[in-house]
């Protein structure tokens, strides 16, 4: 196992520093990683546990190649993400390589389904997915090539579609128990997968790229939460909008500064060019943020911010647009209220207007297009709080998107053809490993859940050449592979300090070590990775002591 003492220079994450010291995975390029002997035990772990819980819900596991055609792909409409990695083979027939596996399980479907009789079915495999990743980051979180299980379900109607989602949440939730983690399932959003709903299985830790939004009772993705806003202080209504100077002040800050009200007094106007209805001057509040993906949804169609150059046609110069006289579609988020009177731009350079009041002075559609904050408040009022979270799962109910693609149908009792019902649950056994090491390390290394581990048990031999505790580490190591407890056994020719600090490094549950000062006294030392706890085990007894050490143990 090749350990090391310095952390790598580009890590910012904890898993990134740990994983890489500990000698778990090594770099072969930007997102490109191998998993080391150590590291491939863990994922085995997670694998298992994962496959156990497919299994007890009736799942089948299959394997589909990375490599499909990319008709399949072009057939839903998936072939044009940018992250999907596309290829030509030597004849120039265009493939790819596969991201997830919706498309060629609702193709086999189409071949092999037929009657309502073939139906349900729910298979799950364990497959390396290729991601087209533009920015890999914090070591296995963010890659370009990862192993992903990922499973169908396949029914003739949403309500078994829901009772096969039902079954995976249950199933989902005992795997992140059973691998120890901390967690939340939350409400997410479809995506690029499509479909009617979804859930998300975060890992809470500061490493994570996912904002989880938080309350008693209350879980979401800030990528689709929705929560009360927190008040905020207008100014006090006007007769009508008058104008004031504001030369050169551009951004929310300085002109609410400079007019002497609160940032969320102010309406922020964002320019968007929609797929299908053109320019929409979209609004929230001063002191709020436009969420992308929850304006998406509620445009129903994708869009792109506007240039300058549109701005200038359309609205007026940049940093002083408005939506009072915009002569163009008006989305006003919810948050904006007509309790008084709002400060926005006047689509004339270097001024403002005050005293603007919504539906007096503009019309608009109102939808909810804000990222909620932390101190936000729930419908029973209790207050949001906002955290950083490893995404490790989701389940997604797919309706019929890739089954009317792909052809994949099956016929009733009264012989009618009708489109089949998919659901896609994933995991990230990776994801999973990593945010293990997130939430359980400590200054002096990683600290694994026991049934994560790359081993129960660390055996350290304290022996130099052929002497008495060298003889009793091999013993003992013996022992303990026959009570099946199948420890790393360090008997490096190294000093004790590099071999404690490594076993600590490593983090197994539990360290054995063989000294010649213990063995005089017909012991050897133990201690609980997780706890620090110290003990002595007898020398006849270390196989069963070791045992009991690790049922007690997290």
């Amino acid at each position: 196992m090749p350990t090391l003492r310095d952390d790598p220079a580009d890590a910012e994450a904890i898993s990134h520093k740990l994983m890489v010291r500990a000698g778990l995975v090594r770099q072969l390029g930007a997102g490109l990683w191998t998993w080391l002997p150590a590291g491939h035990r863990v994922i085995e772990n997670v694998k298992a546990i994962v496959r156990e819980e497919m299994n007890a819900i009736g799942g089948q596991e299959m394997l589909v190649p990375v490599l499909q055609p990319a008709g399949l792909w072009q057939s839903t409409g998936r072939y044009e993400i940018d992250e999907l990695m596309k290829l030509d083979d030597r004849k120039g027939s265009p493939h790819v390589l596969a991201m997830t596996h919706e498309e060629g399980l609702a193709f086999h479907m189409s071949r092999d389904v037929r009657s309502y009789r073939d139906l349900p079915l729910f298979l799950y495999q364990f497959q390396v997915k290729e991601r087209d990743e533009p920015r890999p980051r914090a070591g296995v979180l963010r890659t370009r090539e990862f192993v992903m299980k990922d499973a169908y379900s396949f029914d003739v109607d949403e309500e078994g579609l829901g009772a096969q989602y039902e079954l995976n949440r249950g199933a989902y939730t005992r795997i992140m128990e059973r691998c120890g983690l901390d967690f939340y399932e939350v409400e997410s959003d479809v995506g690029m997968m499509g479909g009617s709903g979804a859930h998300e299985y975060m890992a809470p830790c500061p490493a994570g790229e996912n904002d989880v939004a938080l309350a008693p009772g209350y879980a979401a993705n800030v990528e689709v939460a929705s929560a009360n806003p927190q008040p905020v202080e207008q100014p006090p209504k006007l007769d009508e909008p008058r104008e004031v100077p504001t030369p050169g002040l551009t951004t929310v800050d300085e002109v609410s500064g400079a007019l002497g009200v609160a940032p969320g007094a102010l309406i922020k106007a964002v320019p968007v060019i929609a797929e299908k209805r053109g320019m929409v001057l979209v609004l929230v509040r001063g002191d709020h943020r436009l969420n992308e993906i929850k304006l998406a949804n509620a445009l129903g169609e994708s869009f792109r911010q506007a240039t300058p150059e549109e701005i200038a046609e359309r609205l007026g110069p940049a940093g002083f647009i408005g939506p009072a006289g915009a002569g163009v579609p008006v989305v006003k988020d919810e948050a904006i209220n007509a309790v008084g009177g709002y400060v926005c731009g006047a689509n004339r350079a270097d001024t403002h207007l005050i005293g603007v009041e919504p539906g007096r002075d503009f019309q608009f559609e109102e939808m909810d297009v804000r990222t909620v904050a932390a101190g936000d408040t729930t419908e029973s009022g209790a207050e949001i709080t906002i955290e950083p979270a490893i995404e490790v799962g989701n389940i997604f109910k797919l309706g019929t998107r890739y089954s009317e693609a792909l052809g994949a149908t099956f016929l009733d009792e009264g012989g009618k053809e009708h489109p089949i019902v998919m659901g896609s649950y994933g995991i990230g056994p990776a994801r999973i490993a990593a945010a293990a090491v997130e939430q359980g390390a400590d200054e002096r290394g990683i600290v694994w859940p026991k049934a994560l581990a790359p081993w129960p048990v660390e055996l350290v031999g304290l022996g130099r050449g052929e002497d008495e505790a060298t003889a009793a580490a091999e013993r003992i190591y013996t022992e303990l592979s026959e009570a099946g407890l199948g420890p790393l056994f360090d008997d490096r020719q190294a000093n004790a300090g590099e071999k404690l600090t490594d076993a600590e490094l490593i983090g197994c549950p539990l360290r054995i070590v063989v000294g010649k000062r213990t063995l005089a006294e017909g012991q050897v030392e133990a201690q609980v990775r997780a706890t620090g706890e110290d003990s002595r085990i007898d020398l006849e007894n270390v196989a069963a002591g070791a045992t009991a050490l690790l049922d007690a143990a997290r």
